[in-house]
Parts: C-alpha cells; sequence; structure tokens
C-alpha cells in the first residue's frame, strides 16, 4: 500500500462514520505569536476543543502538515523527523472512548491488514488526583476479543513474554494530557496509545528488559487517543458534561508499519528522495551507519525546507525564516560529507514536489518560488562553508576545548554560520562553545535581543491576550480602509499579530503616500471610535460569498465559515479571535512602517498608542 493510498484510506475511513474532511492548515499558524509553527493535528482546533462551536460540525478529520525542531538532535535515526503528518480525527462533544477505540483496531486491522497479536495498548494507571482508565480497560478486552485475542491487563510493563498481557498501565508523564502550564477551567483527561511490535530484538542499552514504550525501537507508537473528559480547577479535576476525542497518528510511522520496513527513510515517503540523492553522492545508502545517517538527515531537512517554502517562509535571520535557513544550511553542511556535487538540493525538492505534488498540490503552484529560494541559499552559503570551516578549525586548534562566545558570533556575522551549526561541528570535535557569551554579544548587535534559545521553536497554543484580540479587529478595520482607499485590488496576502503591534500584508503595486498613509489612519480611527458592534455567524462558503464577505484564502476554508461583521463596515471571513465592540479598543491606531516584501505585494506594521 502506498503513502497516498494510506492517506486516502483514513480519510474515507472516519468519513463513512460521519465525519467531515477539514482543511489542511499552513505550517505557520496566523495570529498566533506563542509558536513558530503548527507543531499538531490538534493545535488549529484548539478553541474548539474548549467550547467554542466549530462551523463544520461534531465530528472533524484531517491529515495536517507539522513541524517541530526541538528535537532536532535525534533527526537521522529511525524515526524522528521535523516536518510530520498527523492524521487525526475529532469528537467535540459527541462520540467517545467506545466508538474510538473500536474503531482505531478496526482501521489498523481491517483495513490494513496489521496482525491484532502484534498490537499493545497502553492506558492511564492512576494518580492521587484521578483515578485509572478503568473505562479504557474494559473496552480494549472488548477489541481484542473481537479478533480472537484473550486480552489481560497489567501494571507490571515488563511483563511481555509468554503471557497474554495485551494492555499496560502507565503514569501520568506517558498517558495524560494537558496544556502546558493549563489554567483553571482547561479540558485535560487520559489517552490510550496503541504500539505495534516490529519484531525487531530488544536492545539492551536501553535496559535489562523490554516494554512497549521502551526507546529500543522493538515496539512502534502509531497511535495516540486522547479523551478529554475532565476540567481542571483550583483543587484537581472535575468531569466534564461535554467530553471530547482529541486523535493524533503519526502517518510515517503507520506507512513505515504498512510497508514493513526497518526505517520510516526506507518507505516511499523518503527513498525516491534517497535515491536521487545518491545520483550525486560519492557515498551510497547502506554503505556505512554514518553515510545512513547523512542522508536520513537531508532527506527530512530538504522535505521540511520545501514544505516550509511553499507555505511562505523564506531564509532570513528571524524566527521561521530563520529555522529554515538552519535546516538548509544543516543540509549542505552534512552533504559535504558525501561529497556531493554542488547545486543538488533542486533536484531534491523536485523530487519532494512530484512526490507529495497529488496529496498538496500547493507544492507544484509554488514550485518556482521552492527552486529559487534554495538556489539562492545554497548559492550565498557555499560560498561561506568552505572558509568558515577553516576559520572554526583554527578557532578550535587555539582554545582549549572551547569555542568563544566571540569567536562563535564572528562565523555568524562573517560565514553565516547558524550558532547552532557551530556547537554541532564542535560537539563533533569534543569542544563545547560558549553559547551565553554568543548570545549576549549578538543582543549588543541588534536593536532588540531575540534569544536563540530553541524554546521559541517548540509547539503552543493560540494566545488571545487582550491586546492581541484588539489587533485582530483592527486587521478588519484596516483591510476595509485599505480597499477604500486604493482599490478592491489590495488584497490580504497574510497577517501576523503579536501582543504588541500587527502586521498586514496587503497587494498593490507601488508605495503608499503620506497623505494615502494618513488617510487610512484616519478611516481606521474612526471606524473604531463608532462603537460598532462585532457580529459572528456561521454559513456556507457560497452563501458567505453570496453576502459580500471578504475571502482571499479560499483553499484554507471548508464548506461552512465563520463570518464576521463589524458594523455596516466591514464583512470578512476569518476564524477569530475579535473584541464584542470596537468601543474596547484603547487607544489610537498608528502605522509605523509600510514598505515592499515581493513584486506587488506591500506591508504595514502598526500599533495602538
Amino acid at each position: 500500500m502506498s503513502s497516498s493510498e494510506l492517506r486516502q484510506k483514513f480519510i474515507d475511513f472516519y468519513v463513512k462514520r460521519g465525519h467531515v474532511e477539514i482543511t489542511n492548515q499552513p505550517l505557520v499558524p496566523e495570529n498566533d505569536p506563542t509558536t513558530l509553527f503548527i507543531g499538531s493535528g490538534m493545535q488549529p482546533l484548539v478553541p474548539y476543543l474548549l467550547g467554542q462551536p466549530h462551523p463544520q460540525g461534531k465530528r472533524l478529520v484531517n491529515i495536517q502538515k507539522s513541524l517541530r525542531t526541538e528535537d532536532l538532535d535525534e533527526v537521522g535515526n529511525e524515526r524522528h523527523h521535523t516536518l510530520f503528518e498527523m492524521m487525526g480525527n475529532w469528537s467535540l462533544g459527541d462520540y467517545f472512548k467506545a466508538e474510538q477505540l473500536h474503531w482505531a483496531f478496526e482501521f489498523f486491522v481491517d483495513e490494513l491488514k496489521l496482525d491484532a497479536n502484534k498490537l499493545y495498548v497502553t492506558v492511564f494507571e492512576g494518580d492521587e488526583h484521578v483515578p485509572q482508565d478503568s473505562e479504557s480497560v474494559d473496552i480494549w478486552k472488548q477489541v481484542y476479543a473481537k479478533y480472537g485475542i484473550s486480552a489481560k491487563d497489567s501494571h507490571d510493563k515488563h511483563d511481555l513474554v509468554d503471557t497474554d498481557n495485551r494492555i499496560f498501565y502507565y503514569p501520568r508523564e506517558k498517558n495524560w494530557w494537558e496544556r502546558a502550564n493549563a489554567p483553571v477551567g482547561d479540558p485535560a483527561g487520559p489517552d490510550s496509545e496503541v504500539f505495534y511490535d516490529t519484531g525487531k530484538k530488544h536492545d539492551p542499552d536501553y535496559g535489562e528488559s523490554c516494554h512497549v514504550n521502551c526507546d529500543c525501537g522493538k515496539f512502534i507508537e502509531i497511535a495516540n487517543n486522547v479523551f478529554m473528559e475532565y476540567e481542571k480547577t483550583n483543587t484537581g479535576y472535575l468531569p466534564l458534561e461535554n467530553k471530547n476525542v482529541d486523535v493524533g497518528w503519526g502517518l510515517e510511522r503507520i506507512v513505515r508499519v504498512v510497508q514493513n520496513k526497518t526505517s520510516n527513510f526506507e518507505t516511499d515517503l523518503f527513498l525516491p528522495v534517497i535515491k536521487k540523492l545518491e545520483e550525486f553522492s560519492a557515498v551510497k545508502y547502506g554503505e556505512s551507519k554514518r553515510g545512513d545517517f547523512l542522508y536520513r538527515i537531508i532527506a527530512d531537512h530538504i522535505r521540511a525546507s520545501t514544505f516550509l517554502i511553499a507555505d511562505g517562509v523564506i531564509p532570513s535571520n528571524k524566527q521561521q525564516g530563520y529555522v529554515l535557513r538552519r535546516l538548509l544550511r544543516r543540509v549542505i553542511r552534512f552533504s559535504s560529507e558525501l561529497s556531493t556535487k554542488k547545486e543538488f538540493l533542486v533536484a531534491l525538492a523536485d523530487v519532494i514536489v512530484d512526490n507529495y505534488g497529488q496529496s498538496y498540490p500547493h507544492l507544484k503552484e509554488k514550485q518556482g518560488v521552492i527552486r529559487l529560494e534554495i538556489t539562492k541559499e545554497e548559492e550565498k552559503f557555499q560560498k561561506a562553508l568552505d572558509k568558515g570551516l577553516r576559520e572554526l578549525k583554527k578557532m578550535m586548534d587555539s582554545a582549549d576545548k572551547v569555542v568563544s562566545g566571540e569567536q562563535a558570533f564572528k562565523l555568524y556575522e562573517t560565514y553565516g554560520f547558524p550558532l547552532e551549526l557551530t556547537v554541532e561541528i564542535a560537539r563533533e570535535s569534543g569542544y563545547s562553545v560558549d553559547e551565553q557569551g554568543f548570545s549576549k554579544i549578538r543582543a549588543a548587535a541588534v536593536e532588540k535581543s531575540r534569544s536563540l534559545d530553541k524554546g521559541i521553536f517548540s509547539g503552543g497554543l493560540g494566545e488571545e491576550s487582550e491586546k492581541t484580540v484588539w489587533y485582530h479587529t483592527l486587521t478588519h478595520l484596516l483591510h476595509q480602509a485599505l480597499r477604500d482607499e486604493l482599490g478592491d485590488h489590495a488584497q490580504q496576502a497574510g497577517s501576523n499579530i503579536t501582543p504588541n503591534r500587527l502586521r498586514f500584508d496587503f497587494t498593490h503595486n507601488g508605495a503608499l503616500t503620506d497623505e494615502q498613509i494618513e488617510k487610512i489612519e484616519e478611516t481606521v480611527n474612526k471606524q473604531k471610535g463608532g462603537n460598532l458592534d462585532v457580529t459572528m455567524q456561521t454559513v456556507s462558503l457560497k452563501e458567505a460569498q453570496d453576502m459580500g464577505a471578504t475571502a482571499f484564502f479560499k483553499e484554507k476554508y471548508g464548506e461552512s465559515v465563520n463570518v464576521y461583521k463589524i458594523g455596516d463596515y466591514s464583512l470578512e471571513i476569518c476564524g477569530g479571535p475579535h473584541v464584542k465592540n470596537t468601543s474596547e479598543i484603547k487607544g489610537k491606531f498608528k502605522i509605523l512602517k509600510e514598505k515592499s516584501v515581493g513584486a506587488g505585494v506591500r506591508r504595514i506594521r502598526a500599533v495602538v498608542e
């Protein structure tokens, strides 16, 4: 079974059970300053898991591309990736454990033809706050019995050999879900995971005996079923009246199991890239452990980079662009060990586009941009790489096993070495880097300090502070004011909002005059000061368009959409959040800067002060 067939089989399976397929969101979340990327399938659905009605109903399904870089050092083994596809289905106060756990085995065993005897599950063991998840245990026993297996449960996670144990209890850190630093009122609950026994022998380096959550690789987690059945309170957890199901399954791991491979990188998701890379390399895949490690990193990173560029990210030294630049420069640096020919990255990206284009058509639409940005970054960094490596070698030869902050900053400023690249190279030679010193020096060299701690690159959830909500509402007023002043060709091309400012991209040829900027400010402030009510209604996409609602990201919408109306001035499709009345927005709207960010696209930065 191909990966494309598996994707479609998953969607069809849940659609037949009353689910609506929702749109795959871009990797860069809109109006969420707490995270750089979509890090899980459930992240775009947080408002609905917290109680907001979803315009497309209570049963949802999709496959969401996601990206995480907090465990970048683990990429290169059999199963870790930066970009990954999360197969997800959700029940928003509809079905619960019995349906989901039965469906999980039906999909794995009946649809994918996996051996039920090789499937093991884990449940929450309970603690002083919440009792053990006995309900899931009872359901799992029924599920196994359906397939002729007498499944027993065990509190001894190592009790695997010559037993009928299939259900194992694990503590909160393994089988419990709630948001980080969750506030009172948040949903939380146990989860139940499914593991597949690959038949691989246990590696004693990971402990004397194996268990399903062991890191040795014998067991692969292929499914996580989260049951949000509690509400967090000041004194503990209380049962929720409306319970949600949040399901996340790793597509790459399931493809590996279905295709009976020993590594995710040997599946049809990655093998075409690896085969193409072999054409440019003096080292072939499978010849050495180090060589295979390098192939895997390159294949992973070029896949992630291709998707990032397709979703609007370009290499830079800030935020998402910095992550993209780091990924591409890691590829170029590691490829030097394979003695690759130069300018090979575009060829690899073309393979990614061809391989994923059917499932993600926007890759083909953006192929020209992908090729251009990768070529520019490769040419830019390749020129400095050899000189920078020689300079770093001199630094390490003369240092006492430490590369100073000053030296690391010189590599960053002169040769374009991200700090993490210097750390990686130094570590391979037994050296360390004064990262704190680097950060202090860099902070002094730029107008605003930006920490290089990898915490900024981890997944997060929506931020809805008071000012963020203000700015989100103001983008609607700004959008309409631009169209009033410039014409209907001025269409939204992107936005980013933090509690400190709004950034709004729009289509227009030529810089705005001072008079135009002043008039746009006056219009926004006039509307803001008009005490306009902000109302929302859920309608079909066609109905919204018939109403005259602006909608410039149609590929992101489903069959049903939320339409926000601000007085009689603005009518726009959006996901929120918004104020209830413009009188809530305090201060004067002020445009700080207006500039070009590409051919025919302008950018405004604005604040309320």
